[in-house]
């Protein structure tokens, strides 16, 4: 097998791009594996305008794009495959990938990020980034002064509703049951919002639009009366799913699967691991998060390869 690479990256959103630009410009041989989404969740972003930098706003995938020629310009390799398994139980790690590719690393940063769960409805993956959305921080801005809706009854669905309230006509929440599953507090609140309607054992059956969101269809879930509802987005918060099986049981996760780091640190429990993202962050997932633990996780890999070096 072939020398061991000093920083081998697992994902190609803001997290593994900002690694990879931060570990190839220190003079770290570095390589980077897309994964079956480049670029991460940020490619069903149309408009990303709350990133520092991009004046003007930026498209997801454009975005994605700038990142990773600017981890190319380092010397960044990057391979367009998936990573299939990590043997954690020899130093220097091995890293398989579907492309039958096998690399030796010397240290490792997980940026595999998290995957939104979606309704499973028709429309919803044709009109992503059109009208459907997972992160009302991130797009919420776009439908200012428009009537918008929420799917979800926990805290992330509360949070949801009362950021879009703060800016939108008019807010419907879509809650399956006949109450929601947030704490007392956010249900307090979002209950204080004068234009947040509750649509209390409501279901989405449907999504209208031809290029852009038009409305939903909605059943009540004990009458069966199906009711049209006419907004300009959906967002669907229903929680997400870390991307963190393939490092099972060698990295310790949390109860919902997040990796779990060390407090102000993003080391894990091996040695020469790092995870950086939305793959350790199930409180903020936003891109400048993300990146931000990208930079930390490369310096920290830079770190511990000096210090075993030495």
């Amino acid at each position: 097998m072939a020398e061991p690479i000093s920083v081998v990256i697992i994902g190609s959103g803001p997290a593994g791009y900002t690694a990879a630009i931060y570990a190839a410009r220190a003079g770290l041989r570095t390589q980077l594996y897309e994964g079956i989404q480049p670029g991460g969740q940020l490619t069903y972003t149309s408009t990303v305008e709350n990133y520092p930098g991009y004046a003007q706003g930026v498209s997801g995938p454009q975005m994605m794009l700038d990142f990773r020629q600017q981890a190319e310009r380092f010397g960044t390799h990057i391979c367009a495959a998936n990573v299939t398994e990590v043997d954690f139980s020899v130093y220097p790690f091995v890293v398989k990938a579907d492309s039958q590719d096998e690399v030796l690393a010397k240290t490792l940063i997980i940026a595999t990020g998290a995957s939104a769960k979606w309704l499973g409805l028709p429309a919803e993956q044709r009109l992503q980034g059109r009208g459907i959305s997972s992160c009302a921080i991130c797009d919420g801005f776009l439908f200012k002064d428009q009537d918008v809706a929420v799917v979800g009854g926990g805290d992330t669905a509360a949070e949801e509703a009362i950021y879009l309230a703060n800016m939108c006509t008019r807010v419907h929440v879509f809650v399956r049951r006949g109450q929601m599953r947030a704490s007392a507090i956010m249900q307090q609140r979002v209950m204080q919002k004068p234009n947040i309607q509750m649509h209390w054992h409501t279901e989405v059956v449907d999504i209208q639009g031809k290029e852009e969101v038009e409305g939903v269809q909605v059943i009540d879930r004990l009458t069966q009366v199906q009711t049209y509802i006419p907004i300009q987005c959906l967002f669907v918060a229903v929680g997400h799913q870390p991307n963190t099986s393939l490092f099972s049981p060698h990295i310790d996760q949390d109860a919902q699967g997040y990796i779990r780091t060390v407090p102000g640190s993003t080391q894990t429990n091996q040695k020469g691991v790092f995870a950086a993202g939305d793959v350790q962050d199930p409180i903020y997932r936003q891109a400048v998060t993300a990146a931000g633990t990208g930079c930390m996780a490369a310096l920290e890999a830079e770190r511990f390869l000096a210090a075993t070096a030495g």
